[in-house]
């Protein structure tokens, strides 16, 4: 199964502040800037993957914000969680995502047994694991004008480095930039 990262971080690589905020992401940047209905990407990115895995920190920032279903940005994919410690989702997420606890692997293979070809893989937890394991194949950080000083940081720690190819780069006129890479790992 490939598995491809789509996160916005601050310009000092923070995808969130220290007590979990994203709130930033909406005020940073050139604000009335013309987008032309440019989304950067994300809908692209939707279309080109059929189920999602989060980790538990990031489904509780997105049950934070009480989405109405016209506001839910993931459609009907399948959502799996992957949390040791909650068993049952918010109530306001229940019947959009499914809680798994247990190997990664065991669960990309239940995917493909599902139909599943490419996995949507978010937040900075799961992601930092899914490279460790060197199940990423691409990732796609769009940057945010701003400086945050700490927060919780996109990469924990990496087990070993991590050659980034393919660079492909572009800016918006709201002042945020997105680089995309595909992910080399050592033979």
């Amino acid at each position: 199964m490939k598995c491809s990262v789509y996160i916005a971080t601050s310009a000092d690589g923070y995808i969130a502040t220290p007590e979990g905020g994203v709130d930033w992401l909406h005020t940073a940047g050139n604000v009335e800037a013309d987008m032309g209905g440019n989304d950067m990407g994300f809908s692209a990115f939707m279309d080109s993957v059929d189920c999602m895995i989060m980790g538990r920190k990031c489904m509780e920032t997105i049950a934070s914000m009480n989405l109405t279903p016209e506001q839910w940005p993931y459609g009907d994919i399948p959502i799996v969680v992957l949390s040791n410690t909650v068993e049952e989702p918010p109530e306001n997420l229940r019947g959009k995502v499914e809680m798994y606890s247990g190997s990664i692997h065991d669960l990309l293979v239940m995917l493909e047994g599902n139909g599943c070809k490419r996995a949507y893989i978010d937040g900075g937890t799961t992601i930092t694991s899914f490279i460790n394991l060197h199940l990423i194949d691409k990732i796609i950080i769009t940057k945010a004008p701003i400086l945050l000083g700490e927060g919780i940081p996109l990469f924990g720690k990496i087990e070993t480095p991590v050659k980034l190819s393919h660079c492909h780069a572009i800016t918006f006129p709201n002042d945020f930039s997105q680089v995309e890479y595909s992910i080399a790992y050592p033979q």
